[in-house]
């Protein structure tokens, strides 16, 4: 009994096993020794194997870091997995080569000076790329949120990994890159809360009433529709200006992003209003006095001998 246990694991080691390990080496090889390098068919089989169980394994960890988020954040954080899958499929297949016997100092060598190059090359890139990742996290941003970058105010429709599009009042999309959102000052008008606080400034002549000028300002401000009710519009008497009294009307709205065609409508009103009631809106104005210095003149008569 012992002989047939010995035979039958000498036929399996052997001739088996023995098959498998031949079958598994088949391939290119180049060079012998410690320097030799060898792509064989279990090379291959093995870094298929890697690829397979590196693909399971981070979409699992897709669907538990996303599973709570809602549909857009799901999408935006797509990106973010993109950029990682490749990131890990690299060290995988370095990892795979390193664990077959492939020395791959060399790679890693040649890689570095290479990322080095992109790196300088590409800073700019890299720097957008983190600031997308910033934005979906931190939640810093949101599609709908109107912002104003540089000057430009529009509202954002679309954030991807690198850049963020926003469409602005005059129906212009911009492209914005998103290491903006992180080294620049940008104004989000609607972070917090949809509802904004506008103003329009206006002077009036002195000597206009102004119990008159704060009513009619109110009343310009609460006949628009797009005014809210609450919180209350209020007029602020700023200064005494050279030429003009000089009010502001502080209103609320709730889109923002509409702000300078009801800015226009209100000014219509005022000035409409204005009118009816003869009150100036003065332009300025400087008097000019001129002064004539005459010479005084020399008396030359004769002198008496």
């Amino acid at each position: 009994m012992q002989e047939s246990s010995e035979e039958i694991k000498e036929i399996i080691q052997e001739d088996i096993w023995g098959s498998i390990k031949e079958f598994l080496n088949w391939g290119i090889h180049i060079g012998e020794g410690e320097k030799s390098i060898h792509f064989t068919l279990g090379l291959l089989l093995l870094l298929i194997f890697s690829i397979v169980v590196t693909r399971l394994l981070l979409k699992w960890s897709r669907h538990l870091v996303t599973r709570k988020m809602e549909s857009e954040d799901k999408q935006r954080f797509s990106s973010v997995f993109k950029f990682a899958n490749y990131v890990i499929y690299i060290l995988v297949v370095l990892l795979t080569l390193r664990g077959a016997g492939i020395d791959i100092t060399l790679i890693i060598t040649a890689s570095a000076v290479l990322f080095v190059g992109l790196g300088l090359a590409l800073q700019e890139f890299f720097k957008d790329i983190l600031g997308g990742i910033f934005i979906i996290v931190d939640k810093s941003l949101q599609v709908g949120d109107i912002v104003e970058v540089d000057g430009k105010v529009g509202k954002v429709f679309e954030i991807k990994l690198r850049t963020t599009r926003a469409i602005t009042r005059d129906d212009k999309v911009v492209v914005i890159p998103n290491h903006k959102f992180i080294s620049d000052i940008v104004f989000n008008y609607t972070q917090n809360h949809r509802t904004t606080r506008e103003s329009v400034n206006v002077g009036v002549a002195y000597g206009s009433d102004v119990e008159v000028v704060t009513q009619l300002l109110e009343e310009a401000v609460t006949e628009h529709k797009k005014v809210l009710k609450n919180p209350k519009p209020f007029v602020l008497f700023n200064d005494f200006g050279n030429s003009a009294l000089l009010f502001s009307i502080n209103y609320f709205i709730n889109d923002s992003f509409a702000d300078p065609r009801i800015k226009s409508d209100i000014r219509y009103s005022i000035n409409r209003k204005f009118k009816h009631h003869k009150i100036t809106i003065p332009f300025p104005q400087r008097d000019i006095h001129i002064f004539q210095h005459q010479k005084p003149q020399n008396n030359t008569g004769s002198k008496d001998t």
